[in-house]
């Protein structure tokens, strides 16, 4: 009898090609959109916003109450006399709550403005989130994307402290997989790796700031996301098919903190012993 070398068993391919971890997080994310525009009444989703979404007014009167004169003021200075009593008066009801609510720091990502803002956040997510979910498993993948949301969550309160408009999707902690992402995915294959042709090779180390650096790839990823997000900042453009401006400020402090934890949270698999 000839004898054959046992290869793994091939499993089917599956139709979505994602960790657990980053299909779950997509399925909550439509599935709550769903909800929202198909079976809730107008008055219960704007109680869910107002639970759910981050107001940094909200915050600012919390920890200064002599702040409230300046977020109605700011709140009626829009530029449009059309929406500037509705705003104000937004603004009032912000202001007379005097309530944190600090589990909104993480909670207004569970939120899309359209099933346009959700969508395209479903597929960075997928981009990104997945390499690094692969890599370092689910917890660890939860606990980055949350911390980029609160520190994007905290940044944007801290730059547009006096805003009674709620802050709401997932693009912060997406953009904090994005960084924990840029500083693996571009470096070059393995070379010289001896393994089986049907085992993946080793995961290699997280690249440092200085290699980061010498990295081109990598470099003309990170510019071209800080400088879009610079574009975003300085003219407001807004998301295709919405309304609201970008929350550049969000998505530039959970790319700090996803950068910056990333080396912490990498698994210890992921370096030579």
């Amino acid at each position: 009898m000839d004898a054959s070398p046992e290869f793994p068993r091939q499993s089917r391919v599956p139709v979505f090609n994602m960790p657990g971890a980053v299909t779950l997080s997509i399925g909550l994310l439509l599935a709550i959109q769903a909800v929202r525009e198909f079976l809730l009444p107008d008055t219960l989703d704007i109680r869910v916003v107002l639970d759910l979404a981050l107001i940094p007014a909200r915050w600012t009167v919390w920890l200064d109450p002599g702040k409230a004169s300046e977020v109605i003021r700011a709140a009626a200075d829009t530029g449009d006399p059309s929406l500037e009593a509705a705003r104000e008066a937004f603004a009032r009801y912000i202001v007379g709550e005097n309530a944190l609510q600090p589990w909104t720091l993480v909670t207004y990502a569970l939120l899309h403005g359209s099933w346009m803002h959700v969508i395209f956040n479903s597929v960075w997510l997928a981009a990104f989130g997945s390499p690094v979910a692969r890599r370092c498993g689910a917890l660890r993948y939860g606990v980055l994307a949350l911390a980029g949301t609160a520190a994007g969550g905290l940044l944007h309160v801290m730059v547009d402290p006096l805003s009674a408009g709620p802050l709401v999707g997932a693009s912060a902690g997406i953009s904090a997989l994005m960084a924990a992402a840029a500083r693996f995915v571009f470096q070059p294959p393995v070379s010289g790796y001896g393994g089986p042709a049907w085992q993946l090779p080793p995961n290699r180390p997280v690249e440092t700031i200085p290699e980061l650096l010498r990295n081109r790839t990598a470099v003309s990823f990170l510019a071209i996301w800080l400088l879009t997000n610079l574009l975003f900042g300085l003219v407001s453009v807004p998301l295709v098919g919405e309304n609201a401006a970008i929350a550049w400020d969000a998505h530039l402090g959970g790319f700090i903190a996803g950068f910056l934890l990333f080396p912490l949270l990498d698994p210890r698999e992921a370096h030579p012993h």
